[in-house]
């Protein structure tokens, strides 16, 4: 199973990958970054906006930190000039928060309403630690295509070639 060390790199990753994300967008055209490119959330800036409100959401159910407003279908509604303002800031955060985990919160389950389904949902904290992880990478990867499709670039993607691994 998971244990801090890969909390700690899955956020550090994270955080690089939207760094890179965050610059190639910024590259494109506003027309480009909200053009409905037939993505699960149709634009790159919606897709982007959408991961903004996933990692505050499980922030908030993990550490306690604001809800963002809305469900999933009003989640991709920032403003470009506010995404990045607040995502910089939301990856130090999620970095501090793995920095100074205890291993013991990996332990047991959490329990939570879900807004998606509509009912009390309680999984393992480490399941759920994967699932975000994975979101993350998921949408990116959503992203990352939009992005190359308009001929920018991103730089390597590739964990183990991005960050140092020790």
């Amino acid at each position: 199973m998971i244990d801090l060390g890969y909390v700690r790199l899955m956020a550090a990753y994270n955080s690089e990958m939207n760094r890179r994300l965050y610059a190639a967008a910024d590259r494109l055209t506003a027309e480009q970054r909200r053009a409905d490119r037939g993505a699960f959330f149709g634009s790159l800036q919606a897709t982007l906006s959408h991961l903004i409100w996933a990692d505050r959401t499980w922030m908030s159910r993990f550490a306690g930190w604001p809800k963002p407003e809305g469900g999933i279908p009003t989640s991709t509604g920032l403003p470009w000039e506010e995404m990045k303002a607040i995502r910089p800031d939301l990856d130090a955060r999620i970095e501090a928060w793995a920095a100074s985990l205890d291993p013991s919160w990996l332990e047991g389950d959490l329990t939570w309403f879900s807004g998606a389904t509509q009912r009390e949902m309680r999984r393992p904290r480490r399941i759920l630690m994967v699932h975000m992880f994975n979101h993350q990478t998921h949408h990116r990867g959503q992203a990352h295509a939009l992005i190359t499709a308009f001929g920018e670039k991103t730089g390597d993607t590739d964990l183990p070639f991005i960050l140092p691994l020790d």
